[in-house]
């Protein structure tokens, strides 16, 4: 059995193929949800999207199907910028601010268990 695809007078019936060529892919984002209001964003995943419009779309359609997001928020990867945990090194260690542990202080006897 075969079937015939109708087609509109004008048109072809041929189907056209995109071919994507390297460095035509569209750019990744990253997306995060806030379930209700009071708490923070979280990061749920990723998607791949040609704009921030689009990008949003399928993050709703994707990640928040039975409304359980309140907000959600798309960025695109290439823009965020994070620490390596290499590059913490480089910063003060918690441990050599001795006045963030409690230990450092004195509690007066009045005070009792603290």
């Amino acid at each position: 059995m075969t079937y015939d695809v109708p087609v509109v007078p004008g048109e072809s019936a041929e189907i056209e193929e995109t071919i994507e060529t390297p460095g035509e892919e569209w750019p990744m984002w990253e997306v995060f949800v806030r379930a209700r209001r009071g708490i923070s964003h979280v990061h749920i995943g990723s998607l791949h999207a040609s704009d921030s419009e689009a990008a949003l779309q399928n993050a709703r359609d994707v990640y928040t199907r039975r409304s359980e997001g309140g907000s959600l928020w798309v960025v695109r990867s290439a823009e965020i910028h994070a620490f390596e945990p290499d590059d913490l090194a480089d910063y003060a260690e918690a441990n050599e601010k001795v006045y963030r542990d409690a230990t450092t202080y004195e509690i007066p006897d009045e005070v009792g268990h603290m």
